[in-house]
C-alpha cells in the first residue's frame, strides 16, 4: 500500500515509442521542457544523458518562496526503455543552502515508470518524499502539486509528439 501522504502519482498513455519517450525523460537538458512546476531553469554544465544508477545532474532551479537555487541528482533508478528516477538534494555551495542553516535537504526521488499499452506508452510519474528525515525539511512538502506532476505529462506528451 503506497503512503499517499508522502507520494504523488499521475499516469498518462502517450501515443508515441517508448523508446523516444524514454530518451526525453532521461535526458536532464530536455528537462526543463517537462517541468509542469516551472521551477527548472537549466542544466548546470555539461550533462549527458542518464545512463545509469549513481549518476549525478546537476539543475539550476527557481520558486517564488526560495529564489534561484541548485539541485544536485543522483541517480537512483534506471531501467532502459522502461524506468528512470533520480533523487534531487540542495547543493551545499548555493546561497539556499545558507538559508536552510543545515537543514537536510534531502530524502525525496521523482521516478518515471513507462509500460507498452495498445495505444503507445503509460507513464507513471512518482514523486516520493518518504525518505525525507529532517522535519523542518519535510514541513516544506509537497513542493510539486498534483495537477503539476499531471502537467509535467502533459508536457511530455507534447514534447514527443
Amino acid at each position: 500500500m503506497m503512503d499517499t501522504d508522502k507520494k504523488l502519482q499521475a499516469s498518462k498513455v502517450i501515443a508515441a515509442p517508448a523508446d523516444d519517450v524514454f530518451a526525453l525523460l532521461s535526458d536532464p537538458n530536455q528537462h526543463p521542457v517537462l517541468d509542469g512546476a516551472g521551477m527548472i531553469q537549466g542544466v548546470e554544465g555539461e550533462t549527458p544523458p542518464i545512463s545509469g544508477i549513481g549518476q549525478v545532474f546537476t539543475m539550476n532551479m527557481h520558486a517564488d518562496d526560495l529564489g534561484d537555487y541548485r539541485m544536485v541528482n543522483s541517480v537512483t533508478a534506471f531501467v532502459p526503455g522502461a524506468r528512470v528516477g533520480w533523487a534531487p538534494k540542495v547543493d551545499p555551495t548555493c546561497e539556499l543552502a545558507e538559508k536552510l542553516d543545515g537543514m537536510d535537504a534531502s530524502g525525496h526521488t521523482f521516478t518515471y515508470d513507462l509500460r507498452v499499452v495498445e495505444d503507445g506508452v503509460e507513464v507513471t510519474s512518482t514523486y516520493d518524499w518518504t525518505g525525507v528525515k529532517d522535519p523542518k525539511f519535510e514541513e516544506m512538502f509537497p513542493r510539486v502539486s498534483q495537477e503539476q506532476l499531471a502537467g509535467s505529462l502533459d508536457k511530455l506528451s507534447t514534447a514527443v509528439g
